[in-house]
């Protein structure tokens, strides 16, 4: 199936025919007994590998296999925030990698996913926030990532409804990243998806993996609620049930699950135009398109696999912001949600070979891994290709057992 383009002209051509004609983005075909690589998980990173397995090494044969919906799980309920302003190098190579090919994906797949680098500041509030960030500023320049400390008179003006004399945590500067910002979250999920079927590969939903078919050490395929399909290489790019999956592959990951949540406005009139992450109070926000305040703050404080929202979440969230946003204590709420995120000790991913030969698993995210979809893949295609890529290098699953750590949570003071 050829990708049909999108364009201006399509849209008025399609319109004589009341836009009854436009093709189907993606197949929804039945699965094949065998595929060359197997990729389980239909969310931005697993089709985002698949796509770079395609169009960087020519592997097209492959199935993506999803237990729900396609984009359904975190790839759908996250806050959208991009940015690459890491403090150690490999965490600053792969999401800038990420940051870099977000700028050009609308042309690449041909497809809006709306990307916005409108910006995005993370508050220094107390003394210790302002040294790490300067510390952030001067790696990032040093890893060719672009950032710099602002003032709060600078912050003020970026952000007029801001507080910057808050009663208990002032703001006393910010990191900026003048091309941070947003995505729209679902249309990366199926502008990937879309690329991905024109290339032959299938994407197949509501089919769960209930069991790992293993030989010898070596990957055979995956049971799955349609059958039996088998594979050479397998990748299992699941998020919060990563640790589910490795289980019945035989092995276990040093990760945890809980649910991170986040809630919407009301639709208001434009007042933000850049992201705000104030880290002390561990809260964030931006405006959507639609005029919403996307709001999101810390993980649950307990494991779990709930994908609802908690009230006690919300006041301690909205508390929080209300100190330093004042006008937003008159807004409702819309709606609210949970995702369920995968935490490693470190809070750095994983993109990893696997105690099974064939298998191969990306996870480890955490609160973040939107932001990094775009590298994640290109980086998880290569090392499913090629054995080896100089992205995933420093992230194997074995650096918890060699005390090789990549900490972010005490780099970044926040695990996102």
């Amino acid at each position: 199936m050829g990708l049909k383009r999108y364009s201006a002209f399509a849209i008025a051509k399609e319109a004589m025919s009341y836009h009854q004609n436009w093709e189907r983005a993606w197949r929804s075909p039945a699965p094949k007994p065998k595929y060359d690589v197997v990729i389980v998980g239909a969310g931005g990173h697993g089709l985002a590998t698949a796509y770079y397995l395609g169009k960087n090494f020519g592997i097209t044969n492959v199935a993506i296999i999803e237990k729900g919906w396609l984009g359904g799980g975190n790839t759908g309920r996250n806050t959208t925030i991009i940015r690459s302003n890491y403090l150690q190098d490999p965490s600053a190579a792969i999401y800038e990698k990420a940051r870099s090919l977000y700028e050009t994906m609308s042309q690449d797949l041909n497809y809006n996913v709306m990307f916005s680098p409108r910006g995005l500041l993370m508050l220094g509030q107390t003394e210790h926030e302002v040294r790490g960030y300067k510390r952030t500023v001067y790696a990032n320049n040093l890893q060719g990532v672009s950032t710099e400390w602002i003032s709060p008179e600078k912050v003020k003006e970026l952000v007029p409804i801001i507080n910057i004399d808050g009663p208990r945590y002032p703001v006393l500067g910010a990191l900026y990243q003048a091309r941070g910002g947003t995505a729209r979250h679902d249309a990366v999920a199926w502008g990937y998806a879309r690329a991905c079927s024109a290339m032959g590969m299938d994407v197949i939903q509501q089919t769960e993996v209930t069991g790992v078919r293993v030989e010898g050490g070596k990957v055979q395929g995956v049971e799955t609620s349609k059958g039996f399909i088998g594979c050479d290489k397998l990748g299992m790019v699941v998020a919060g049930h990563a640790s589910v999956l490795a289980d019945l592959a035989g092995f276990r990951l040093p990760i945890e699950s809980l649910a991170l949540q986040a809630l919407v406005s009301e639709p208001i009139k434009p007042c933000m135009d850049v992201v705000v992450m104030a880290n002390t109070v561990h809260g964030y926000m931006s405006q959507s398109d639609k005029g919403e305040m996307v709001i999101g703050g810390g993980t649950d404080g307990f494991n779990n696999y709930t994908q609802r929202g908690s009230f006690h979440h919300v006041e301690e969230t909205v508390r929080a912001l209300i100190e330093t946003f004042p006008m937003i204590s008159r807004l409702k709420m819309l709606r609210q949600w949970g995702g369920i995120v995968d935490m490693t000790g470190d809070r750095s991913p994983i993109l990893s070979k696997t105690p099974v030969d064939g298998i191969f698993v990306n996870c480890g995210w955490g609160t973040g891994g939107f932001k990094a979809i775009p590298g994640s893949g290109w980086a998880m295609a290569e090392l499913m290709a090629r054995g080896q890529s100089p992205l995933t290098e420093e992230f194997s699953m074995y650096r918890f057992r060699e005390g090789k750590f990549i900490d972010e949570s005490v780099a970044a003071g926040v695990a996102h």
